[in-house]
């Protein structure tokens, strides 16, 4: 069987080039504001990429970066100048935050009409009523990337392995929403599930989201079944000049040509996640300035 490989960079590149048009077109440029706590090696990599981001769509955009010892008074005070700053319409607090800081009360202090990255409680249950603000990107952008594919997901079972309010929480309400793009029967599976290849092996599509690299194989993964691979994991890679390499949470390897479509990693769902934080953007600027689409 030739696995269809799922790359996210084709759908990024044509997500940007219709921002940009947008944008060209918008009263004013979009605005995203992130703020960015500490020094995490991961986070600043993400950062960079949606700074290069913004630069791409022609947005507005600003870094704030602050020592992991800044007092959440301080940082609360940041966010409360960014929501009353009509030059940003989009406030992303970089997760994860550094000990010390109450992560709920800080996503909280965000304007849920700047949220772009769809955490607040607001926007998560407009999300569970079927009437989302901003769908959280993940999620979003994997429903993006199947669309592309012409993937539909009428009807099909699938597993999704992670339950984080990230990725797997949001992924279920998504999927199983009456719409043309979703409309699927969905089971949440976690570390507490019994039975995991017993589910997982029987789905139409298996979504796996729980950071464990390389976690699900041949024996979790029924043949012919569709493969979505939120997970990114640095693993040690003697071989590789680096020392380390990028894997899934899924083996690619075991998997190719046993299953009908997947993402690689990296290239496969991380470009969405960003395409879909600017997508996000620019409806909040829309939304703000009376603007259709």
């Amino acid at each position: 069987m030739e696995t269809l490989v799922l790359k996210g960079k084709v759908v990024r590149d044509q997500v940007f080039a219709d921002l940009k048009e947008k944008v060209a077109l918008a009263p004013r440029k979009p605005g995203l504001a992130v703020v960015l706590v500490g020094d995490d090696a991961a986070s600043s990599v993400y950062v960079s990429h949606k700074e290069k981001g913004c630069d791409a769509v022609g947005f507005h955009h600003e870094t704030h970066r602050l020592p992991a010892d800044t007092p959440e008074d301080q940082l609360l005070e940041l966010i409360d100048r960014l929501n009353k700053d009509k030059t940003i319409d989009g406030i992303l607090i970089q997760l994860p935050l550094p000990q010390g800081l109450d992560q709920d009360k800080v996503l909280l202090s965000v304007n849920p009409a700047k949220d772009v990255d769809g955490f607040h409680p607001e926007n998560l249950g407009r999300l569970v009523s079927g009437s989302p603000r901003f769908v959280p990107c993940t999620p979003k952008g994997i429903l993006r990337l199947l669309t592309h594919y012409d993937l539909p997901m009428d009807g099909k079972n699938v597993a999704i392995v992670g339950r984080s309010v990230i990725v797997g929480r949001p992924l279920t309400m998504l999927l199983s929403l009456k719409r043309d793009d979703a409309n699927a029967t969905v089971t949440m599976c976690h570390s507490g599930t019994k039975n995991l290849a017993g589910i997982t092996s029987r789905a139409d599509v298996v979504v796996a989201a729980m950071g464990v690299p390389m976690a699900l194989g041949r024996d979790e993964v029924g043949e012919g079944a569709i493969v979505v691979d939120v997970g990114i994991n640095r693993i040690d890679a003697p071989e590789r000049p680096k020392g380390t390499r990028l894997v899934g949470d899924v083996d690619y390897q075991a998997l190719k040509g046993r299953v009908s479509a997947m993402t690689p990693v990296p290239g496969g769902v991380g470009p969405m996640t960003i395409a879909m934080l600017l997508e996000n953007t620019y409806e909040a600027m829309a939304r703000t300035e009376g603007l259709h689409g």
